[in-house]
């Protein structure tokens, strides 16, 4: 058995007792977990998909082909959370792709016609295009989907509006993909309220403010040539992390703030030069010396397991390349300590300085 075997099997069987320890609201038996059902309804959509040649899928086909076995992955190795992160993000274009497959002739031929699907849709996503709130949240069980969830509500009126003015500027199946990815978002936070009908000890996530303030000054202080032309996509990545971060954290969605905040702190990590794959078994060492911290059940640090648990898993990867140790280096040095430092008090900050310039750049909704 090798080492990260031993270390999985009591966190797996522990996590069973903590789920089914005579709690009247138990996870089902492990051949029901949600999770893996929905990662094989995934894939068997993707495979019903592949020998289609539309520009959309074939988009959409690698990133979700990747994420779904990096999940699959996950699941045989018994960490269910960073199955779920990767589950969601292969979701979302899935799902939207094959609901543009879905619609009719007339909502694809031309603006009208998109125009008026686009309004039909509105009705039936009703509610969901509303400012969501922390306090529908509440129950939903444990932090780490609860953050994926608060990120997909927010996620669902800003696809949704934007989708009238891409179909109007580009194309109809431009604008729909957006319309779909709303519809995507929408039906992600129903299924987080089915991943663990069960409560422990919630932590206490704050204002994050000083911290995605912080990390902007060290994300501008690495965006300097070459490398803000050589890696300018991955800046990008991060800055859209950090401005959803932003955006939540604002809205008083403090668990799905901290899960993007976690993730901007990783990409920007990922802009330093990549490690030797021959430090990958250090890495492993220190990554499993911090884990009984975060898997000792008295507290719900799921969002950072969701991160360590993706360490060990690119670490798993058949043959590790740099960018897999990169990721697993970013999460023991960066994201594990600053989720444990977000979950301190609030320090004393003096007052914010007035900018004399503030310049947005408008591209896509999330980036």
């Amino acid at each position: 058995m090798s080492a990260v075997a031993r270390w999985i099997c009591p966190i797996v069987i522990s996590a069973l007792a903590w789920h089914c320890g005579g709690d009247p609201l138990a996870l089902p038996p492990l051949a029901e977990d949600p999770i893996a059902l929905e990662v094989t309804a995934m894939r068997s959509a993707l495979a019903a998909n592949a020998a289609k040649s539309e520009p959309l899928w074939e988009q959409v086909r690698p990133g979700a082909t990747a994420a779904l076995d990096l999940a699959q992955q996950a699941l045989a190795a018994g960490r269910r959370w960073t199955a779920l992160e990767r589950l969601a993000a292969a979701r979302a274009n899935l799902v939207a792709a094959q609901y543009v497959a879905d619609r009719p002739a007339e909502a694809r031929r031309d603006v009208p016609g998109f125009e008026a699907e686009w309004v039909r849709m509105g009705a039936e996503l009703g509610a969901s295009t509303d400012a969501p709130t922390a306090k529908a949240f509440d129950r939903v069980y444990p932090a780490a989907a609860r953050a994926l969830a608060e990120a997909s509500a927010f996620q669902v009126k800003v696809m949704y509006d934007a989708g009238i003015e891409y179909g109007r500027a580009t194309d109809a199946d431009s604008g729909l993909f957006y319309v779909g990815s709303a519809q995507a978002q929408q039906q992600f936070v129903a299924f987080a309220r089915t991943v663990l009908r069960s409560a422990t000890p919630a932590v206490t996530v704050k204002n994050l403010s000083a911290e995605t303030d912080a990390l902007e000054t060290t994300l501008l202080a690495l965006y300097r040539p070459p490398v803000s032309i050589d890696r300018h996509s991955e800046f990008i990545g991060a800055s859209s992390a950090l401005k959803e971060a932003r955006e939540l954290d604002a809205a008083g969605l403090r668990y799905g703030a901290l899960q993007r905040y976690l993730l901007a702190v990783l990409r920007t990590a990922l802009l330093r030069p990549a490690p030797a794959v021959s430090e990958g078994p250090a890495i492993r060492a220190r990554l499993l010396a911090v884990a009984p911290r975060l898997s000792d059940f008295s507290s719900d640090h799921t969002i950072a397991l969701m991160f360590l648990e993706r360490a060990l898993t690119e670490l798993d990867r058949a043959e590790p390349t740099p960018a897999a140790v990169g990721i697993a280096l970013a999460v023991v040095d960066d994201v594990l300590p600053k989720y444990f430092a977000a979950l301190e008090a609030a320090p004393a900050t003096a007052a914010p300085r007035t900018p004399r310039v503030t310049v947005t750049l408008v591209r896509w909704p999330f980036t």
